[in-house]
């Protein structure tokens, strides 16, 4: 058996496109070798900034002979086409087999194919395979008709020890790399994948991004601990610094105090999204004055000039956001509404003035919904939470919009309330995000989402399949959570109606479908819980109900009651009464309705089952009145024993043309009894 050391190197990737593209490397060539119909043991990629690599292990030295039979011609056919198909198979007409079949005796030819030696495979298959690596940009570079991300510098290739020679582009695959870029630019040869792996090693590229993320995060902590800090690491950080280096090393810089009065949030972007820079914590959970950055270099000074360049960087930058911080404060926000009107929300929809004024007249609607909400607070917020993009400060660090709202409000004497929510009306913007649960917060942040959605489903620019260009999917479920995780009892329909008023354009008619919508991306959102999502669609069918919450509540009931046996054998009963019923009608051309005739009900069987049918109906009508779901449920549940006797015992398709129907119309009985709770059709499994 034999391994396969591949490694493409060249200049710094974009940690950003890494992962993928090790990824889309080792399905090509896994594909590759498959399809050569070679099998293998098992693979490792590795990526760095400046290189990738793939190691296949367990590889025959060739590929199977393998052996093809094809049928020709009978042998008492003509001459032509006995000689056409010995010029087709290549073999002489004597060594052909003659088998005899039903149809007669035909000609055979066996053809034997001798496996290729795999290197020869894998000169043939690497270069498609690299080649169809996707990037999100690429580039061409000199006077190469090469197209790659950056430049490549090298191509390494070994089976077994020996050179697999291929051509990419103007690059000849060889056995030689090299090593980090400073501390040991010398290239070097390799013999094996366990050679290169220890050789690679010492000249300073530590291979694996796993192992270079946690050193990063161990020392990170390390060194902040020194100091009886606590660095805030972000998982998203990390593995963007680990895909910067290729042998970390982690230092601890200061940042001068005349920027500590500058809010924190200002201060971790700045570092963070631009600098690539950890933050730290004190004990009490404030900002302390020192950043963590991750180098690429060993120094003899132990990094001092590293960390006073980048001081000096991180320097440059906080005083950029310091002068935004003190000039945004000279104008209040309400004095930045009107620029509003200069910054297009979309061209159909208007400007982010308009949107304001929709938010805050919708703002003021949602306000009846949500206890604690006062009207004319909302209506404020909601006027004055798109003003702080019109501030320096957003326009340089646009992460901050609406926390640098907030900071001014305060600063304005705003409420508190108005000035919280400013900074949650965009939240939240995620499944893990923090949700808003203070009321003018709920407020605003509704009425941001819902004008957004009722606007771009008006003027019909819907997500379609993995496009959604104005993440209209995140919207929605964000509308989801501000009402699920608060409990809000909002019927959403009159609330689209009245959105839908604010805007210019006549007749939208978004509310069916946005609520299809919604009732869609919330069966995403519960089965992440854990709930099936034909539940959620048993519940959602009729789109007869836009409460999420009463659908929370009834999904959950539903869910409990079919988890028994009395809610899965009820189910089973349904489905009989149901196809048996929908036989029927289409055989007899009607539809059988549940109004049963008590006069000719005979077997005490069916009799008992309308009786019991016909309590259950207002028990179960209370229950949903009152939100009861488990007693409406539970109410079903007891029709089982009925249910079971009139199956067991009454014949339905019975001689008398008159019982016949009644007895479907009793089946519908059950059907629509159940129906009134849930779709059950919907319900699988």
């Amino acid at each position: 058996m034999a391994d396969l050391l591949l490694e493409l190197f060249g200049e710094e990737i974009p940690a950003r496109m890494q992962a993928r593209a090790v990824e889309e490397l080792e399905g090509a060539v896994h594909s590759g070798i498959k399809a050569a119909g070679l099998d293998f043991d098992d693979s490792e990629r590795f990526v760095t900034p400046r290189r990738i690599t793939l190691a296949i292990y367990g590889l025959p030295k060739r590929q199977p002979d393998t052996s093809v039979e094809k049928r020709g011609p009978r042998v008492d056919a003509p001459d032509k086409a006995i000689a056409g198909f010995v010029k087709s198979v290549a073999i002489p007409k004597q060594n052909l087999e003659q088998r005899k079949l039903d149809k007669g005796t035909f000609y055979f030819a066996v053809l034997h194919n001798e496996g290729q030696r795999t290197a020869d495979v894998m000169a043939s298959l690497l270069p498609k395979a690299i080649a169809a690596v996707p990037w999100p940009k690429s580039m061409k570079w000199s006077d190469h008709q090469l197209r790659w991300v950056r430049p490549l510098h090298r191509i390494l290739c070994l089976l077994d020890g020996a050179r697999v020679p291929f051509e990419f582009g103007h690059l000849t695959s060889g056995d030689e790399t090299e090593g980090h870029r400073f501390l040991a630019p010398e290239s070097f040869s390799v013999t094996d994948v366990a050679d290169y792996k220890k050789r690679i090693a010492k000249a300073f590229v530590m291979l694996n991004a796993d192992d270079r993320r946690a050193l990063i995060e161990n020392d990170a902590r390390a060194v902040t601990a020194s100091e009886g800090l606590t660095v805030k690491l972000d998982a998203a950080l990390v593995a963007e610094n680990a895909g910067l280096v290729e042998w970390p090393v982690v230092h601890m810089g200061c940042i001068d105090a005349e920027f500590m009065d500058v809010p924190p949030e200002v201060l971790t972007t700045a570092m963070g999204s631009h600098q690539k820079y950890f933050s730290a914590v004190t004990p009490d959970g404030a900002l302390s004055p020192r950043f963590v950055m991750v180098s690429n270099m060993v120094t003899q000074d132990g990094g001092a000039r590293i960390v006073a360049g980048n001081e000096r960087v991180l320097r440059a930058r906080l005083a950029d956001a310091k002068f935004f911080w003190l000039q945004d404060r000279r104008r209040t926000l309400e004095s930045r509404v009107d620029d509003l009107k200069q910054m297009v929300f979309h061209a159909e929809l208007g400007s982010l003035a308009e949107k304001s004024d929709r938010i805050a007249k919708l703002a003021a609607e949602i306000t009846n919904y949500v206890d604690g909400a006062d009207s004319a607070t909302a209506t404020r917020a909601a006027f004055l939470c798109k003003a702080d993009l019109t501030s320096g400060m957003v326009g340089e660090f646009p992460e901050l919009q609406g926390v640098m709202g907030r900071y001014y409000a305060h600063h304005d004497g705003e409420d508190d309330s108005v000035a919280e929510a400013i900074a949650d009306h965009y939240s939240p913007q995620g499944p893990n995000d923090r949700c808003p649960n203070a009321p003018i917060s709920i407020c605003v942040a509704l009425a941001d989402k819902i004008d957004t959605l009722v606007g771009f489903f008006g003027i019909n620019e819907k997500p379609t399949g993995s496009k959604d260009p104005f993440a209209l999917r995140r919207a929605a479920l964000g509308v989801i959570r501000l009402i699920l995780e608060n409990r809000l009892r909002i019927p959403l329909l009159p609330i689209f109606e009245v959105a839908e008023s604010l805007f210019d354009k006549q007749d939208l008619g978004t509310g069916r479908p946005l609520l299809g919508f919604i009732a869609e991306r919330l069966r995403v959102h519960l089965r992440g819980q854990g709930i099936r999502h034909d539940l959620v669609s048993a519940v959602f069918s009729t789109l007869a109900d836009d409460d999420l919450v009463r659908m929370s509540f009834k999904i959950s009931a539903l869910q409990n009651f079919l988890a028994g046996d009395d809610g899965a054998n009820l189910l089973t009963a349904y489905r009989r009464a149901s196809k048996i019923v929908g036989i029927e009608e289409r055989r007899d051309g009607t539809s059988y309705t549940p109004e049963i005739d008590t006069q000719i009900l005979e077997a005490p069987e069916e009799i008992n089952l309308f009786e019991k049918l016909d309590t259950a109906d207002d028990l179960i009508a209370q229950a949903l009145r009152a939100e009861r779901y488990d007693q409406a449920m539970a109410t079903t549940a007891s029709l089982r024993p009925s249910v079971d006797d009139f199956f067991d015992r009454v014949t339905v398709n019975c001689e008398a043309p008159k019982q016949r129907q009644n007895r479907l119309r009793l089946l519908a009985r059950i059907r629509a009894s159940l129906d009134s709770v849930a779709d059950f059709s919907k319900i699988e499994g």
